[in-house]
């Protein structure tokens, strides 16, 4: 797809890999792009294996097929990784992002044969820290907006604090949760891309 970027989700029925595959169409189409987010046709069990996918692009989205090389791979639960070839068709300058509390170095060791960039952020962390709970869809929401770029830090904070006031109104606790889980994610991937140009420059 030309001018634009694909990407498919991994998680289990319940973790909220849809919910985040529809946020992350949401938030970019309110900065004017032109969005897919949909989950691939099935039933949803909770603890099955689901995929969900994101197309997001400056000029028309002409295609309206599943997606089977992805710019990007987002992978929500890391028992997966033993079961779904995650890295299937990703392309070679893509990347995956990664729920796990493990370093990039012990994930490369299960991606037989990946060579491209791996990031890893401990979602269930970082949910459990500002919001009580293990929701993993928020971290892995901005995780994938800082490796892809899609927005900028400051937009997508933005966007997506008016979307939670929104949904929110009446829970401001969990607006302050999620607002605090999502900067936290986005700057930890952040700081792993920056630590990955300067080894580049070196």
């Amino acid at each position: 797809m030309n001018n634009g970027i694909e990407v498919r989700w991994h998680g289990r029925g319940g973790q909220g890999a849809k919910t985040a595959a529809l946020l992350l169409a949401d938030v970019a189409f309110k900065t004017g792009q032109n969005v897919q987010g949909f989950p691939e046709y099935g039933p949803e069990r909770m603890g099955a294996p689901i995929t969900a996918y994101n197309r997001i692009s400056a000029s028309k989205i002409r295609v309206h097929s599943n997606i089977y090389t992805p710019d990007y791979v987002v992978v929500v639960d890391e028992t997966l990784l033993s079961s779904v070839d995650v890295t299937a068709g990703i392309k070679r300058n893509g990347a995956i992002i990664i729920n796990t509390p493990k370093s990039r170095e012990e994930i490369a060791e299960k991606l037989e044969g990946y060579e491209g960039r791996i990031y890893t952020v401990d979602a269930r962390k970082i949910s459990e820290e500002t919001l009580g709970k293990n929701f993993p869809n928020s971290p892995m929401l901005a995780a994938i907006v800082a490796v892809s770029g899609v927005m900028d830090r400051d937009t997508f904070i933005r966007e997506m604090e008016a979307s939670y006031q929104h949904k929110f109104a009446k829970k401001p606790e969990v607006i302050e949760g999620n607002m605090n889980a999502l900067k936290m994610a986005y700057d930890v991937v952040w700081t792993a891309m920056e630590e990955d140009k300067m080894s580049l420059s070196a």
